[in-house]
């Protein structure tokens, strides 16, 4: 079998061209101008890691009343969005968000690992 994932280069490519693109559509609709658009665009976070706590009760049957209500793959899928959502959100308050996350990753892997990231 082959390997079919892409290189970590062109991934990294891939996932920043794509949250351009997520954060140019959302500048586009955007029913809100303003301070209250970026404030909006930081809720939204909150929005997300609640789904994630509701899943997370789902999948282990936490509500009586609801039983087991969602898998941990809905979790995972929850968690992305919040990925997502937090990518964006740093690309609303920054163009350089790339760079910032980059230099961000790499001081957590510092303290953390004692390493920089690979």
């Amino acid at each position: 079998m082959t390997d079919q994932r892409t290189s970590p280069g062109a991934a990294d490519a891939d996932l920043w061209s794509t949250v351009d693109a997520l954060w140019t559509w959302l500048e586009a609709g955007r029913p809100v101008d303003g301070p209250e658009a970026l404030l909006l665009r930081m809720l939204k976070l909150s929005e997300e890691v609640g789904e994630v706590a509701q899943a997370v009760i789902g999948a282990t049957g936490q509500n009586p009343r609801k039983g087991v209500s969602h898998s941990w793959e809905d979790v995972e899928s929850e968690l992305c969005d919040v990925v997502i959502t937090a990518l964006v959100a740093l690309r609303t308050l920054t163009p350089q968000a790339r760079e910032v996350f980059t230099r961000h990753l790499a001081r957590v892997t510092e303290r953390s690992l004692g390493t920089t990231a690979p």
